[in-house]
């Protein structure tokens, strides 16, 4: 099979859907694929990272957080898999870093080691991921999980770069 289709050199694409259905490839609904698509691909590399210090443990946890969002994806155009538990998991893995954790008493800025660093971007990304969805839910179906799943990532995301810079001796760098 192909790669190229040449369906899209005029500016539009598939969905897949019930029916197949052309879009312009500048259709909110592909934005938000393409948001998606780049914040799977940094909670790849950040799984790459953390491979690499042999955390096995985190990386099966951010393998199952792109599958989600491959999820979040494929119900924008078909049937919706994910389930409150995908939120839940996120929450004790939130609050099992954050028992770990000195209170946060300020703002921090993002940085620190270049892991954290990393993770900090990816929050970044899942945050416009997120003001696509909304935009999306204006005009197509999104499941409230998936709303719900996305701003509770954001929040593991950043608890996670905290936990990062803790585990290698960096401080918070508090404003």
């Amino acid at each position: 099979m192909k790669i190229y289709t040449k369906q899209g050199d005029k500016g539009t694409s598939a969905i897949y859907t019930k029916t197949v259905i052309r879009v312009d490839k500048d259709d909110t609904l592909l934005d938000c694929y393409g948001t998606l698509d780049e914040l799977n691909s940094h909670l790849g590399l950040l799984a790459a990272q953390f491979d690499l210090m042999q955390k096995v443990e985190t990386v099966s946890f951010l393998q199952g957080i792109q599958k989600d969002i491959f999820d979040i994806g494929f119900a924008l155009s078909d049937t919706d898999k994910l389930t409150t538990e995908a939120v839940n998991k996120l929450e004790i893995a939130i609050d099992n870093m954050q028992a770990e954790l000195p209170p946060q008493t300020s703002f921090i800025l993002p940085g620190g080691t270049i892991l954290a660093s990393q993770i900090h971007v990816t929050r970044t990304i899942n945050r416009r991921a997120e003001r696509n969805l909304v935009s999306v839910s204006k005009s197509h179906e999104v499941n409230d999980i998936a709303l719900a799943y996305i701003n509770r990532l954001s929040d593991y995301l950043f608890v996670l770069a905290r936990h990062t810079n803790k585990n290698s001796g960096k401080p918070d760098i508090e404003i």
